[in-house]
């Protein structure tokens, strides 16, 4: 999961423990719900199937959907909840400039099919003029940023976080992007799937011209001058494989090295419209992709950029203009990408925007609703006790040194433990929120946000600041803060259950929590030492013994086939799959640390392991349309949900144990050849 990814809560005053008195445990459940399970399917054949096949068959996917499992379940949970409150505050008449009255006319605005539709492109039209009006490529910079600071993000991306070498300072990063399809590949790889991905887009982005006042000729030729762009930009770009060598992608440069390695392109204006005026140095991610960017934006045709540009423009604005934009942009991301066949009801994306707009604000409203603070008390006793589990598995590992050992014991215990919700909140007061337009609220959002983010520049990281609203359901570790941070959204079912028994509540939340903490020691997060700063505190024999046992998992899951002819890609993968190696590990030792001093039983016929590895294998499960299966392969880092139960299992020991899997069974892998490293 890394800095941003999953998890969730409701109520939660306590989680049961070894301390529990006997009474409070005999009331407990298994939080085992026996109508997920399959049991036609035998365990040691597909694990998935057996603990989640009943799901499946209760959560059949809907049009609206191009996957749903219990991530999802439980966002639409939330969803409802924060469409409660903030319908509740949209009501009502509220102060000129306070919270309530942001988040109600944003809301309203959002809903306002008829205004919407109304305006049509006109929204976007002041900005799509300014780009039509440009005489020379040299007036492309200063129009670069000013499109950067609201949030639209042509040739590449600007961004203010830690330096990796100082993780006390924040500096100034660049990093690829400027990819319609969002990813390299969907431009270089000639089979026939991604061909036929390919002219669906070079449609898409006709008709999108189209809708936004160009004649038919103009369109097609702007569609063909977008792609001829994108395509440079995706033949300098990284892999996604690439993009997780944290050293590879920071390259510190003084502004002098920054102006001779890339001469063509005009710095100063570019910076003093970012609002810039004094930079000393910066880290380009990607210098090959940036050099590209230099020469195409010095060289290429004028008329390609400007449509170039506007596509950005449209392409970004699409999902708040007028419904005909929204459902061409749902017809190819939504239909043609992932396979979903309806789009979501207007609410649903209004309280979407929101929530991104005003995330932290909606969050204070839900934690006070929903996140009572002996919840907040009680994850941080369960992340104690995960800890103290990962602890005593690095100190009884027979493959990694003393030297080493004692290093990863001051990382693991100088974790920045982050629960429930912010100390501070962010102040909105500066963001205007008003009834003009959807897009131009949006648009005035990214913009707050940019400021805030520039603001950081040069200046002390804050440590405390958060990286994903309270409200999310999700989870992530950030390296450079060496954090591991679980909003409120994260105890819920069925990652949490207040009335179920350890071995549920292990299995399901305790893995998500090992899972993070394992983020600091995979093949990425295992770079940063305590301190947050990129820095080689392995030995050299140590190191070369981690890379060895990673690339089984490298090799495992480089030959799981999810489709038809398409491969699972494990180098991609790898961090995540760590992850949930270390945290089905740690999460376990932790259960069985506490059952020293509260024995537990059987309970619904399954013993307390057994309802461990089921508990896990339900995070997991749900349903999945084929073009989401190939569209997640090739952008997300994450096995599939499917592969994170039958992936991860065989290579987990105690799991054979627990479920009496043999050599004869389908699942079945030789000791010598399981993954062991946390």
């Amino acid at each position: 999961m890394k800095l941003t990814k999953y998890l969730s809560i409701l109520a939660i005053c306590t989680m049961t423990t070894a301390c529990n008195s006997s009474r409070q445990q005999a009331v407990l459940t298994s939080g085992i719900d026996l109508a997920n399970l399959d049991t036609t399917v035998v365990a040691g054949e597909n694990f998935y199937d057996y603990a989640c096949g009943g799901w499946m068959q209760l959560h059949p996917l809907t049009d609206e959907y191009s996957r749903f499992g219990s991530f999802d379940l439980l966002r639409e949970n939330n969803r409802e909840q924060l469409r409660q409150m903030i319908e509740q505050i949209a009501a009502g008449i509220h102060a000129s400039g306070s919270v309530p009255q942001k988040i109600g006319d944003l809301y309203n605005i959002a809903m306002n099919e008829e205004k919407l539709n109304n305006q049509g492109v006109a929204p976007i039209q002041n900005e799509l003029d300014a780009i039509a009006q440009l005489k020379s490529n040299d007036e492309i910079y200063r129009l670069l940023a000013h499109l950067q600071r609201r949030g639209i993000n042509p040739y590449f991306v600007l961004y203010v976080s830690a330096d990796n070498m100082n993780s006390d300072m924040n500096m100034v990063h660049t990093y690829q992007a400027g990819l319609g399809l969002g990813e390299r590949d969907y431009y270089l790889k000639d089979d026939e799937a991604m061909k036929k991905i390919r002219e669906a887009y070079k449609a898409h982005v006709e008709k999108m011209f189209v809708l936004a006042g160009y004649d038919e000729t103009q369109a097609r030729q702007g569609m063909e001058a977008v792609m001829r762009i994108e395509t440079r930009i995706a033949e300098a770009s990284r892999s996604n494989t690439e993009l997780r060598d944290p050293r590879a992608n920071f390259n510190r440069r003084s502004a002098e090295e920054l102006a001779t390695e890339y001469p063509t392109f005009q710095w100063t204006p570019y910076f003093t419209e970012i609002g810039l005026n004094d930079l000393k140095e910066i880290s380009v991610g990607q210098p090959a992709q940036m050099q590209e960017v230099a020469n195409i934006i010095a060289t290429a045709p004028l008329e390609d950029q400007k449509a170039y540009l506007q596509w950005n423009v449209i392409n970004e604005a699409a999902a708040y203009l007028s419904d005909d934009f929204v459902n061409q942009n749902f017809d190819f991301y939504g239909k043609t990408l992932s396979g979903k066949q309806e789009l979501q009801p207007r609410w649903k994306r209004a309280v979407s925007s929101v929530d991104g707009a005003l995330g932290e604000a909606v969050g204070q409203m839900y934690v006070e609703e929903y996140f009572p603070p002996a919840a907040k008390t009680r994850m941080v006793e369960l992340v104690g006790n995960l800890q103290t589990a990962l602890g005593e598995r690095i100190q009884a590992l027979d493959w990694m040194s003393d030297e080493t050992k004692s290093k990863a014991m001051e990382k693991l215990a100088t974790f920045h433990v982050k629960v429930g919700y912010p100390d501070k909140w962010k102040d909105y007061s500066t963001l205007i929120i008003q009834d003009d337009s959807y897009w131009g609220n949006i648009e005035r959002a990214s913009l707050w946000e940019f400021q805030e983010m520039i603001d950081k520049a040069g200046k002390p990281v804050d440590k405390d600041e958060w990286h994903m609203n309270p409200q999310t359901v999700n989870a992530y570790y950030n390296p450079t803060t060496n954090e591991i941070c679980f909003p409120a959204g994260i105890l819920q079912y069925p990652f949490f259950d207040m009335n179920a028994d350890d071995a549920f509540n292990y299995g399901a939340i305790g893995v998500v929590i090992g899972h993070e903490m394992t983020h600091g020691f995979d093949d990425m997060g295992r770079q940063f030492d305590k301190d947050g700063n990129l820095n080689d505190w392995w030995t050299e024999e140590d190191s070369k013994k981690f890379d060895e046992r990673s690339k089984v998992l490298v090799s495992y899951y480089d030959s799981i086939q999810v489709a038809p002819g398409v491969y699972a890609n494990g180098s991609f993968t790898l961090g995540e799959n760590i992850a949930d190696q270390g945290g089905l590990h740690v999460s376990y030792q932790a259960l069985h640390n506490a059952m020293k001093k509260n024995p537990l039983g059987d309970v619904d016929g399954f013993s307390p392991d057994q309802r461990f590895y089921l508990a896990y294998a339900n995070l997991w499960a749900g349903n999945i349309r084929d073009e989401e299966v190939l569209r997640l392969t090739q952008m997300d880092e994450h096995s599939l949900g499917r592969w994170r139960v039958n992936g991860a299992l065989p290579h987990v020991d105690t799991w054979y144990e627990a479920f009496g899997i043999d050599e004869n069974a389908p699942m079945y892998i030789s000791p010598d050849k399981r993954a062991s490293i946390w």
